[in-house]
């Protein structure tokens, strides 16, 4: 890649790592089959705030999810048998999760409780769901990994409108992960972690896609994950295998590098603070929440 202009590099500080006795140092099955049978004691992921600066994430292997509060603290607000992984809010007090094992559940953030929203399509089970975002009239699109890539190309990519209807767009997808949305809503990008790049995939006024390309392409031991933009429709990209966060203009040329330490997975972020200008960052391995302030402030995530 040929650039003009070397991209700013910025670094992360930690914000706040899981504390002690929130870790669980035992064999889980997720792990078995994700990790390559690592022990490990969490596996953040799924990073979404509420409006009063509260950031919440998931803990795939253990079912759990946290309020991490503006000061750093953690509480555990649910733990059932899932293996939550991305969220977004359906209102103020209700979470909406895509779970590996039992679909799209919902959480009563107040209670705890996890109920099914959209346990499975025509009565099959989905390969395993991985992330979602909503636009601005209500349709939500979420990925179907499950464990695709590029051995079996099958990941799906659904839109479910808010009349219930679920349309499949993609179902060719080798490992479809994160998902965002340009501002102006003409355009998903989405993650594909296995093929190691990001698709752009034009949304049409009918409802279809078409012409859908490869937008950037990265490299390393594990490809792009979560994703995020910013005001200026510039896409931000977890890269767990590097350990960075690209920031891409829209030519796909990266204009700003996000470095974390060695042996960091930047898996998921999201923009939060009390000027929505600091991107924090899922460090998955380690059980930690990372910070960057950027020059320019996140777009507004969109409600049903």
């Amino acid at each position: 890649m040929f650039l003009i202009n070397p991209p700013t590099v910025r670094k992360f500080e930690i914000f706040s790592s899981m504390p002690e006795a929130m870790r669980r140092r035992e064999r889980s099955a997720w792990a078995d089959a994700n990790r390559g049978g690592t022990i490990i004691d969490s596996f953040l992921e799924g990073p979404v705030f509420d409006d009063a600066h509260n950031l919440y994430v998931t803990d795939i292997p253990w079912g759990r999810i946290f309020r991490i509060d503006p000061q750093g603290e953690w509480t555990l607000i649910a733990e059932y048998d899932g293996e939550p992984n991305g969220m977004k809010f359906l209102d103020a007090g209700t979470l909406l999760i895509t779970d590996y094992k039992n679909g799209l559940v919902q959480l009563d953030v107040a209670t705890g409780a996890v109920t099914p929203y959209l346990e499975r399509r025509n009565s099959e089970r989905f390969k395993g769901v991985n992330d979602l975002i909503f636009d601005s009239e209500g349709n939500l699109y979420f990925t179907d990994q499950g464990q695709s890539g590029l051995h079996d190309p099958s990941g799906r990519l659904y839109r479910l409108r808010p009349n219930g209807q679920l349309d499949l767009l993609l179902h060719n997808v080798p490992s479809p992960n994160g998902v965002a949305l340009s501002p102006d809503e003409k355009v998903l990008y989405l993650a594909v972690t296995r093929g190691n790049c990001v698709w752009r995939v034009p949304l049409l006024p009918d409802g279809s896609v078409a012409k859908v390309g490869q937008f950037f392409t990265s490299y390393g031991p594990s490809g792009p994950d979560g994703l995020a933009v910013d005001q200026q429709g510039r896409l931000l990209i977890a890269n767990p295998g590097l350990g960075y966060v690209w920031v891409l203009n829209h030519r796909a040329e990266p204009v700003e590098v996000l470095l974390a330490e060695p042996g960091i997975s930047t898996t998921n972020l999201a923009f939060g603070g009390d000027t929505h200008q600091d991107i924090f960052v899922t460090d998955s391995t380690n059980g930690r929440i990372l910070r960057a302030r950027m020059e320019v402030e996140g777009l507004r995530l969109a409600t049903p």
